[in-house]
């Protein structure tokens, strides 16, 4: 493990889903977040891990811990070279979804982290990048 808590995980199958949010999990744990957020950062892990498996094929997702102006969080980084989305505003509204699943995954990360940002290319993939913060 890096000095920052930086943790890479490659993602292209379930067993890869499920090591990315043990990962996330312990970094967020040794970070002191409440169970109830460890909860969160796991789920949020999960959604953007399961989007690179469906979609992009594989990916990596990176845990590390991150300062901002004296606080502490994890940061999450979920990065693919898939077909990229065409509609980012579209993507994150609940229900939408190409790929025949609820569409809950991208705007449920969202909601479960406190900071989330996303980039992508169509043809070149996809870079989602989210932030739980410990509280003051």
């Amino acid at each position: 493990m890096a000095p920052d808590g930086e943790v890479r995980v490659e993602i292209a199958s379930d067993d890869d889903v499920v090591a990315a949010r043990q990962a996330g999990r312990r970094l967020a744990e040794s970070l002191g977040l409440a169970t109830t957020d460890l909860t969160l950062v796991a789920t949020a892990i999960s959604e953007v891990a399961r989007n690179i498996t469906a979609y992009a094929g594989s990916g990596e997702i990176v845990v590390r811990r991150v300062e901002l102006r004296g606080r502490s969080g994890i940061e999450v980084v979920a990065r693919d070279e898939g077909p990229g989305i065409d509609d980012i505003e579209r993507a994150l509204q609940d229900g939408y979804t190409t790929g025949g699943g609820l569409g809950l995954g991208l705007p449920g990360a969202r909601r479960l982290m406190d900071d989330f940002a996303i980039s992508s290319r169509v043809g070149a993939g996809t870079t989602v990048t989210m932030t739980k913060w410990v509280p003051y």
